[in-house]
C-alpha cells in the first residue's frame, strides 16, 4: 500500500469502471475525466491508500480509513474509525485485500491507538464478507443496505454494547 499519485489515474479508471464496483456500493467510473476528479479527491483527502502490486507498481484497488462519528464514547474520544475498500475484479480471491485490511488494522490499533474499527458491506457481497471475517471483525447486525461489523482493540462488556451502531 502507498499514497495515491497523479500518474495512477489510468489504473484507477481501469479497475473502477467495471460494473462489479457496484457490488461494494461504489458507482463505476464513466470516463477518464471522472477518474481524474476522483483521484484528485483521494490525494486531497489523504485518508486512502492505493493498493499496488509490488512487482510493477500497478494500482489494483484502494483502502480508506476515516473517522467514524456515530460510535458513542469512542467517537467522543476520536477513537472510532471505519475501513472501506475496493479491489479490481481481476484480483479477487487472491488474498490481496485480506493482507491490506490486516495491515491497516495493525496500523490503526498500534500506531494510531484507536479503539474500534467498523466495516460495512452490501448484503450480497459474499467475497467482502469473507475478507471481513478473515480479518477478525465481528458481525454487529444489519440495516436495509448493509451488514455491519466491527473489531475492538480490547473487548469488554460495556465497550461491545456502546460500539454497535447497526440494525
Amino acid at each position: 500500500m502507498r499514497g495515491w499519485r497523479r500518474g495512477d489515474v489510468g489504473d484507477l479508471y481501469e479497475y473502477a469502471k467495471n460494473p462489479s464496483m457496484a457490488m461494494g456500493g461504489w458507482k463505476p467510473l464513466k470516463n477518464v475525466f471522472q477518474a481524474r476528479r476522483t483521484l484528485k479527491s483521494f490525494i486531497k483527502e489523504d485518508d486512502r491508500w492505493a493498493i499496488a502490486l509490488k512487482e510493477n507498481g500497478k494500482v489494483i484497488g484502494q483502502l480508506r480509513l476515516r473517522i467514524e462519528k456515530n460510535r458513542g464514547q469512542f467517537s467522543e474520544r476520536n477513537s472510532a474509525y471505519t475501513i472501506n475498500y475496493a479491489l479490481s475484479e481481476a484480483y479477487w480471491g487472491k488474498g490481496y485485500m485480506t493482507e491490506a485490511v490486516k495491515r491497516v488494522i495493525t496500523y490503526a490499533f498500534d500506531e494510531m491507538n484507536i479503539e474500534i474499527l467498523g466495516v460495512f458491506t452490501t448484503h450480497h457481497n459474499t467475497r467482502s464478507k469473507r475478507v471481513i471475517e478473515r480479518c477478525g471483525f465481528q458481525y454487529e447486525g444489519e440495516n436495509e443496505r448493509f451488514a455491519c461489523y466491527s473489531i475492538l482493540r480490547r473487548r469488554g462488556e460495556n465497550d461491545a454494547q456502546a460500539a454497535s451502531q447497526c440494525g
